[in-house]
């Protein structure tokens, strides 16, 4: 109860992102420094259940946050993946990049 935490980080040893519903460039500033501080958790959890709509600057920021991740020893896995995302990442060839899970059938 006396202890503060980071709204969207559970304990200290993982890191919980939630990708906004409009993940497009004008906002990809924001979600860079919410990944950037992710970087001092061990686990890394994206959750993109929520995406509606997502930008090929956004992609490309989550392609050099899953390498920078790796390069820094990090384990990153996927709470959720929306269709959009889904669909936007296997049109540019990322969806195996990014290490998505299989598209879940609608």
């Amino acid at each position: 109860m006396g202890s503060k935490s980071k709204p969207e980080a559970t304990v200290s040893s993982e890191a919980r992102i939630g990708i906004p519903a409009d993940c497009r460039i004008a906002d990809v500033g924001d979600l860079h420094r919410k990944l950037s501080d992710a970087f001092d958790a061990p686990q890394i959890v994206l959750d993109a259940s929520a995406v509606e709509r997502v930008d090929t600057a956004a992609l490309q920021l989550l392609v050099v946050f899953q390498r920078e991740a790796a390069k820094r020893g990090k384990q990153m896995s996927w709470a959720g993946v929306s269709a959009p995302l889904h669909e936007a990442a296997s049109q540019l060839g990322l969806a195996q990049t990014l290490a998505l899970p299989a598209k879940q059938p609608a």
